[in-house]
């Protein structure tokens, strides 16, 4: 199964596994899901990295690295990902948050998130 992984969930996979709920670390473990990020997660963490965010402070870069690195497979973000967040009901106001949940629903991928509001979009996304 394809998983895409919220921006919170690929920086505690990546530098804190301590903190992925023992739900999300089976998902992440189990070789027969295929794990992808968004560039909207690394665009999210170059920016509030800048802003000075201390839960944003890994940098985008690496971490591209790291995931590539490690078997994560990228979804590029394509005009018809950005067109879909049109049709989003307004149950969450984070525009990265939205993106997902719009590439998510496109593409038939499992969004896995921490946020509950995340949760609530009628759309492929697990909460763990």
């Amino acid at each position: 199964m394809k998983l895409l992984l919220d921006t919170h969930l690929l920086l505690w996979a990546a530098g804190q596994p301590k903190r992925l709920s023992a739900q999300a670390r089976i998902l992440l473990n189990e070789s027969r899901n295929q794990l992808v990020f968004s560039p909207a997660s690394l665009w999210e963490i170059a920016i509030k990295r800048g802003l000075g965010r201390n839960d944003f402070q890994v940098d985008p870069r690496v971490l591209r690295r790291s995931l590539l690195d490690n078997g994560y497979e990228e979804l590029a973000i394509t005009s018809e990902h950005a067109v879909a967040v049109d049709g989003l009901p307004a149950i969450h106001k984070d525009p990265f948050d939205r993106l997902l949940v719009a590439q998510s629903m496109t593409e038939g991928i499992t969004l896995l998130t921490t946020d509950a509001t995340v949760a609530r979009y009628a759309a492929p996304v697990r909460l763990v």
